[in-house]
Protein backbone atom coordinates (compact mmCIF):
# COMPACT_ATOMS: atom_id res chain seq x y z
CA UNK A 1 0.00 0.00 0.00
CA UNK A 2 1.40 3.39 -0.95
CA UNK A 3 0.83 6.68 0.83
CA UNK A 4 -1.47 9.17 -0.86
CA UNK A 5 0.28 11.80 -2.95
CA UNK A 6 0.83 15.11 -1.22
CA UNK A 7 -1.31 17.99 -2.48
CA UNK A 8 0.71 20.50 -4.49
CA UNK A 9 -0.15 23.95 -5.69
CA UNK A 10 0.78 26.08 -8.68
CA UNK A 11 0.51 29.32 -6.72
CA UNK A 12 1.66 32.44 -8.59
CA UNK A 13 5.22 33.24 -7.43
CA UNK A 14 4.78 34.41 -3.84
CA UNK A 15 7.07 35.15 -0.89
CA UNK A 16 5.60 33.30 2.10
CA UNK A 17 6.85 34.30 5.56
CA UNK A 18 6.35 31.62 8.24
CA UNK A 19 6.77 32.73 11.85
CA UNK A 20 6.17 31.26 15.29
CA UNK A 21 7.96 30.52 18.54
CA UNK A 22 11.00 28.22 18.51
CA UNK A 23 9.84 24.56 18.30
CA UNK A 24 6.49 25.58 16.80
CA UNK A 25 7.41 23.67 13.63
CA UNK A 26 8.51 26.53 11.36
CA UNK A 27 11.43 24.77 9.70
CA UNK A 28 9.68 21.44 9.18
CA UNK A 29 6.42 22.98 7.98
CA UNK A 30 8.22 25.59 5.88
CA UNK A 31 10.37 23.03 4.06
CA UNK A 32 7.38 20.75 3.43
CA UNK A 33 5.35 23.71 2.16
CA UNK A 34 8.15 24.77 -0.20
CA UNK A 35 8.30 21.20 -1.54
CA UNK A 36 4.58 21.42 -2.37
CA UNK A 37 4.90 24.64 -4.36
CA UNK A 38 5.65 24.37 -8.08
CA UNK A 39 8.32 25.70 -8.13
CA UNK A 40 9.25 26.45 -4.52
CA UNK A 41 12.37 27.46 -2.58
CA UNK A 42 13.08 27.26 1.16
CA UNK A 43 14.92 29.98 3.11
CA UNK A 44 15.71 29.18 6.73
CA UNK A 45 16.55 32.03 9.09
CA UNK A 46 18.82 29.78 11.16
CA UNK A 47 20.94 29.08 8.07
CA UNK A 48 21.34 32.82 7.48
CA UNK A 49 22.30 33.27 11.17
CA UNK A 50 24.94 30.52 10.88
CA UNK A 51 26.59 32.26 7.92
CA UNK A 52 28.34 34.56 10.38
CA UNK A 53 31.15 32.23 11.42
CA UNK A 54 33.56 34.64 13.08
CA UNK A 55 32.33 36.94 15.83
CA UNK A 56 28.72 35.79 15.71
CA UNK A 57 26.66 37.23 18.57
CA UNK A 58 23.71 35.11 19.65
CA UNK A 59 20.47 36.62 20.90
CA UNK A 60 19.99 36.61 24.67
CA UNK A 61 18.05 38.55 27.25
CA UNK A 62 19.17 41.33 27.03
CA UNK A 63 20.69 41.23 23.52
CA UNK A 64 23.97 42.93 22.68
CA UNK A 65 24.13 45.66 20.03
CA UNK A 66 26.09 43.27 17.80
CA UNK A 67 23.43 40.55 18.19
CA UNK A 68 20.71 43.02 17.20
CA UNK A 69 22.72 44.21 14.18
CA UNK A 70 23.34 40.63 13.05
CA UNK A 71 19.65 39.79 13.52
CA UNK A 72 18.66 42.76 11.36
CA UNK A 73 21.15 41.62 8.69
CA UNK A 74 19.64 38.11 8.81
CA UNK A 75 16.15 39.52 8.27
CA UNK A 76 17.30 41.73 5.38
CA UNK A 77 18.99 38.78 3.69
CA UNK A 78 15.88 36.61 4.09
CA UNK A 79 13.78 39.29 2.40
CA UNK A 80 16.41 39.82 -0.31
CA UNK A 81 16.50 36.09 -1.12
CA UNK A 82 12.70 35.93 -1.13
CA UNK A 83 12.55 38.81 -3.58
CA UNK A 84 15.20 37.23 -5.82
CA UNK A 85 13.36 33.90 -6.02
CA UNK A 86 9.97 35.52 -6.68
CA UNK A 87 11.46 37.72 -9.43
CA UNK A 88 12.78 34.49 -11.02
CA UNK A 89 9.28 32.98 -10.94
CA UNK A 90 9.83 30.75 -7.89
CA UNK A 91 7.74 30.96 -4.72
CA UNK A 92 9.92 31.37 -1.62
CA UNK A 93 9.06 30.14 1.87
CA UNK A 94 11.09 32.11 4.42
CA UNK A 95 10.95 30.86 8.03
CA UNK A 96 12.35 32.86 10.92
CA UNK A 97 11.90 34.02 14.51
CA UNK A 98 10.22 37.37 13.90
CA UNK A 99 7.64 38.80 16.28
CA UNK A 100 5.27 41.73 16.76
CA UNK A 101 5.79 44.73 14.50
CA UNK A 102 8.96 43.08 13.20
CA UNK A 103 6.67 40.91 11.07
CA UNK A 104 5.17 44.01 9.41
CA UNK A 105 8.67 45.37 8.77
CA UNK A 106 9.75 42.06 7.24
CA UNK A 107 6.66 41.85 5.02
CA UNK A 108 7.38 45.40 3.84
CA UNK A 109 10.86 44.29 2.71
CA UNK A 110 9.49 41.36 0.74
CA UNK A 111 8.11 41.40 -2.82
CA UNK A 112 4.64 42.77 -3.49
CA UNK A 113 3.07 39.28 -3.78
CA UNK A 114 3.53 37.99 -0.25
CA UNK A 115 1.82 35.86 2.36
CA UNK A 116 2.09 35.30 6.11
CA UNK A 117 1.64 32.04 8.00
CA UNK A 118 1.77 32.20 11.80
CA UNK A 119 2.24 28.86 13.57
CA UNK A 120 0.82 29.00 17.08
CA UNK A 121 0.51 25.60 18.75
CA UNK A 122 -0.19 25.53 22.48
CA UNK A 123 2.55 26.33 25.00
CA UNK A 124 2.35 22.72 26.23
CA UNK A 125 2.89 21.37 22.70
CA UNK A 126 5.94 23.61 22.21
CA UNK A 127 7.41 22.56 25.57
CA UNK A 128 6.95 18.89 24.58
CA UNK A 129 8.51 19.44 21.14
CA UNK A 130 11.46 21.41 22.53
CA UNK A 131 12.07 18.77 25.22
CA UNK A 132 12.01 16.00 22.59
CA UNK A 133 14.35 17.78 20.18
CA UNK A 134 16.66 19.10 22.93
CA UNK A 135 18.11 22.03 20.98
CA UNK A 136 18.34 24.43 23.92
CA UNK A 137 16.58 27.13 21.87
CA UNK A 138 15.19 28.67 25.05
CA UNK A 139 18.31 28.38 27.23
CA UNK A 140 19.15 32.08 26.99
CA UNK A 141 15.64 32.99 28.10
CA UNK A 142 14.95 30.62 31.01
CA UNK A 143 17.05 32.20 33.77
CA UNK A 144 15.42 31.31 37.09
CA UNK A 145 12.18 30.33 35.36
CA UNK A 146 11.03 27.12 33.68
CA UNK A 147 11.02 26.17 30.02
CA UNK A 148 7.25 26.68 30.04
CA UNK A 149 7.72 30.25 31.34
CA UNK A 150 10.19 30.99 28.53
CA UNK A 151 7.81 29.52 25.94
CA UNK A 152 4.98 31.65 27.34
CA UNK A 153 7.17 34.73 26.86
CA UNK A 154 7.74 33.85 23.20
CA UNK A 155 4.08 32.95 22.73
CA UNK A 156 3.21 36.43 24.01
CA UNK A 157 5.48 37.90 21.34
CA UNK A 158 3.78 35.76 18.69
CA UNK A 159 0.46 37.11 19.95
CA UNK A 160 1.73 40.64 19.17
CA UNK A 161 2.03 39.82 15.44
CA UNK A 162 -0.53 41.94 13.53
CA UNK A 163 -3.75 39.95 12.90
CA UNK A 164 -3.18 39.36 9.18
CA UNK A 165 -2.38 36.29 7.12
CA UNK A 166 -3.14 32.71 8.08
CA UNK A 167 -2.87 31.67 11.74
CA UNK A 168 -2.51 27.96 12.46
CA UNK A 169 -3.06 26.16 15.77
CA UNK A 170 -1.05 23.05 14.91
CA UNK A 171 -1.22 21.57 18.42
CA UNK A 172 -3.00 18.39 17.32
CA UNK A 173 -1.57 18.19 13.79
CA UNK A 174 1.42 16.44 12.30
CA UNK A 175 3.65 18.61 10.12
CA UNK A 176 2.09 17.04 7.00
CA UNK A 177 -1.45 17.78 8.27
CA UNK A 178 -0.44 21.37 8.99
CA UNK A 179 0.91 21.79 5.47
CA UNK A 180 -2.27 20.26 3.99
CA UNK A 181 -4.30 22.76 6.04
CA UNK A 182 -2.12 25.66 4.83
CA UNK A 183 -2.19 24.58 1.16
CA UNK A 184 -5.99 24.41 1.28
CA UNK A 185 -6.12 28.00 2.62
CA UNK A 186 -3.16 29.72 0.94
CA UNK A 187 -5.39 32.45 -0.51
CA UNK A 188 -6.21 33.49 3.07
CA UNK A 189 -2.49 33.93 3.81
CA UNK A 190 -1.95 36.60 1.13
CA UNK A 191 -1.33 40.06 2.66
CA UNK A 192 -0.90 43.57 1.27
Amino acid sequence: MTAPAARTTDLAPTAILVVGAPASGKSTVGRLLAERLRPGAFIEGDTLWQMVVGGREDMADPPSDAALAQLELRYRHGAMLSRSFVEAGISAVHVDNIFGDGVTAQLDRMPRRRALVVLRPSVEAIVRRETERGTGAYDGWIGDDTLADAVRTFDGWVGEVPPVGLWVDSTEQTAEQTVDWIVDRLDSAIVG
